[in-house]
């Protein structure tokens, strides 16, 4: 595709991104997910010509939790209402695990969404994880970029996670941790690690009341524990089969919604360096701190794709 592919294409494939054709979005992303060095040109291109003129800056809202907690069913459920209240544009990057064995994926998430196929505000991309850890897959931030631009919120769904999996945070504008009843000694579990870092917590299956107050009271006795001298932590009881507490969810996402979203240029150094680190490892890291860092590097090359373009041809790193 990419020997026949011309400035041209891209600029048409663009247009009709933003005009919401979902073929087209769907083949941008594409382009953004392959890293091989022939489509820095059309990314730089396209990237170019998403931000001309552009009202949308995409607020990402991260949904994580253990598996089964219901992440799917519940952002299905909440993107249905978004759709109801507001006139703003929806996307879903769901991401799925991939096989130890084969290193493929079944995108499950793909069975669990109910969307209407005629909306062109909403937007569905599922993803494979690549067996990457942190929870999100190795070009959900390549994806991350287009969305930014053609989608005003943005729910990223983490594959099941653990105590450690907290990557999602350095994408997302707010975080929230999904649970669900009986696993109370499951927030044991994750105190350490993911239960530091959500903005707000939602309690899913609400139908099951007795359980789920027992959930709830002991994520409260956890939450004095981690977090006492800092603001009070919403946590929202819902159920996604009932739809229980789900319009009070929605009315608190909107109000979320329209806060300014972090800075993209941020994440993109973060995930430049994790690309330096992976594929250069510490001599890389080194050699980037000796040009002047990472904030000069993006002085001198501001878009991603040129950062990696132009470190990618640096020989030196290669020397013994």
């Amino acid at each position: 595709m990419i020997s026949t592919m011309q400035k041209e294409d891209i600029r048409e494939l663009v247009f009709k991104a933003k005009e919401g054709d979902k073929f087209s979005i769907a083949k941008l992303i594409s382009i953004f997910e392959n890293t091989k060095p022939e489509y820095f040109e059309f990314k730089k291109e396209a990237i170019q010509l998403l931000s001309q003129n552009s009202n949308s800056k995409g607020f990402f809202i991260g949904m994580t939790g253990t598996p089964g907690v219901g992440k799917s069913s519940l952002i299905g459920r909440i993107s249905l209402e978004l759709l109801k209240k507001i006139k703003k544009r929806i996307a879903i990057l769901a991401i799925d695990p991939s096989s130890e064995i084969s290193g493929g994926s079944l995108l499950g998430d793909r069975t669990r969404f109910r969307l209407p196929y005629y909306e062109s505000r909403i937007y569905f991309r599922s993803q494979p994880s690549n067996n990457e850890l942190g929870g999100l897959g190795k070009h959900t931030f390549d994806v991350c970029r287009v969305l930014y631009y053609l989608f005003d919120v943005i729910f990223i769904e983490t594959i099941g996670i653990g105590q450690s999996e907290i990557e999602i945070k350095k994408i997302a504008d707010y975080l929230f941790l999904i649970l669900q009843p009986l696993t109370g000694d499951q927030i044991q579990f994750m105190k350490a690690g993911i239960m530091e870092v959500p903005d707000a917590f939602i309690i899913n299956k609400w139908d099951e009341k007795k359980e789920s107050f027992k959930i709830y009271y002991a994520l409260q006795n956890s939450l004095n524990f981690i977090t006492p001298d800092s603001k009070e932590i919403s946590i929202f009881p819902v159920s996604a089969h009932t739809g229980y507490g789900i319009e009070n969810l929605v009315d608190f996402i909107i109000k979320i919604s329209e806060q300014s979203p972090k800075s993209l240029q941020e994440k993109e150094k973060y995930f430049f360096l994790k690309w330096v680190q992976k594929e250069y490892g510490n001599k890389g890291i080194e050699f980037l701190n000796q040009i002047g860092g990472i904030e000069q590097w993006f002085t001198f090359y501001p878009f991603f794709d040129l950062a990696i373009e132009k470190f990618s041809t640096i020989k030196y790193i290669y020397e013994p």
